[in-house]
């Protein structure tokens, strides 16, 4: 069963918040399991929000009676998102998910005021005894992608539509750029910040700007298929973001990244079901199966397809790190020494452009 509440049913002030706190149900061993989803867009972005609702509806699907999923849309970032998160977990809810970057400090201190509840922040770095979190390791399929972009293009520049300058959306841009140059040196990626995940007529104009600019390959990580669009009316080669998006742009998708978070939701569910969830840390990719690429498109040659899936298997089989050293930083430093494979804290951590990459990141 799910229930899709809206905004203004859940903000209705400390009053109400009280009254459902006051109501919210026991855990009953008989009772479905109460489920809550945070989203940051619109379940019918097309992108990241469309796939975190294809998983709550897997876990509806695997589970059926035994629980019932709840799930608010179109949630921003601060204050607003606080008020949500604390009425899911007022309501009765004893899982809630929270999906956007931009959600940590809600839900860390909704958190704190209920130990009973149990949080998982997506692309979140910061956990408590009931906070925990998880992410896709999205820089394995940029590097794919910056293989296949940097064969296409011809004019060395390569389009990236960046959301805000975290650590996620930088080592995207970066893992783009370095296998970008390791097929053609010449490449370069060109970002263009629009400070938001999902604004459709934003995300277009930033794709016209860009190719006004003379990039003939565009990427993206924000959420709507809009740059895709607009790419292909201009005929342009893009790359999805979240989703498979070649419904809007069957000539000129190359692939896309897509997330698949339904394993990952049934798996969590269940250890809630079990009594045995515990606060975890889980950053999946190719291999696990949470990244994955769409097919690719019509002008992915034999010859292309090949060098972007040796990528993508030495990947997998752990032959190979997207950010294995040499890497250079873009002042011409280094970032990475020779034959040095970074941790994983290494590159959550990245905050600087590699060679490659034009401009600078937002202060």
């Amino acid at each position: 069963m799910t229930l899709r509440l809206p905004r203004r049913t859940l903000l209705q002030g400390t009053a109400a918040a009280t009254l459902l706190a006051a109501a919210g149900r026991p855990a009953l061993a008989d009772s479905p399991l109460k489920v809550g989803f945070v989203y940051v867009g619109p379940v019918g972005d097309f992108g990241w929000t469309y796939r975190h609702d294809v998983g709550r509806r897997a876990v509806e699907d695997h589970f059926g009676d035994r629980v019932e999923t709840t799930f608010v849309e179109s949630v921003s970032e601060g204050p607003d998102a606080e008020r949500v998160i604390r009425q899911l977990a007022a309501s009765g809810h004893e899982l809630i998910f929270t999906t956007s970057f931009g959600f940590g400090s809600s839900t860390l201190r909704v958190a704190r005021q209920f130990a009973d509840v149990k949080f998982e922040h997506a692309t979140g770095y910061q956990r408590a005894d009931n906070v925990a979190t998880y992410a896709g390791r999205f820089h394995e399929g940029r590097a794919v992608v910056g293989t296949l972009a940097g064969m296409l293009t011809q004019s060395n520049r390569i389009g990236y539509i960046a959301s805000f300058p975290i650590p996620e959306v930088i080592r995207g841009i970066n893992a783009t750029a370095i296998h970008a140059r390791k097929v053609n040196p010449e490449a370069q990626v060109v970002p263009i910040w629009v400070n938001t995940w999902y604004d459709p007529g934003r995300e277009a104009e930033a794709a016209a700007a860009l190719i006004s600019q003379g990039v003939d390959v565009m990427t993206q990580h924000t959420d709507s298929p809009a740059p895709v669009q607009a790419a292909a009316e201009r005929g342009v080669p893009a790359v999805g973001q979240a989703s498979d998006m070649r419904r809007f742009a069957p000539e000129h998708q190359i692939t896309a990244l897509i997330d698949t978070w339904g394993p990952y939701y049934i798996r969590r569910v269940q250890a809630v079901l079990d009594g045995t969830w515990t606060s975890t840390d889980t950053w999946e990719g190719f291999a696990d199966g949470m990244v994955q690429l769409a097919e690719y498109g019509p002008m992915v040659t034999p010859e292309m397809a090949a060098a972007a899936d040796a990528v993508r298997t030495s990947i997998v089989d752990g032959t190979y790190d997207p950010f294995q050293g040499p890497i250079m930083a873009q002042d011409g430093s280094v970032m990475f020494e020779d034959g040095h494979v970074p941790s994983d804290d290494e590159i959550r951590g990245m905050n600087r452009y590699v060679e490659g990459v034009v401009g600078s990141i937002p202060g």
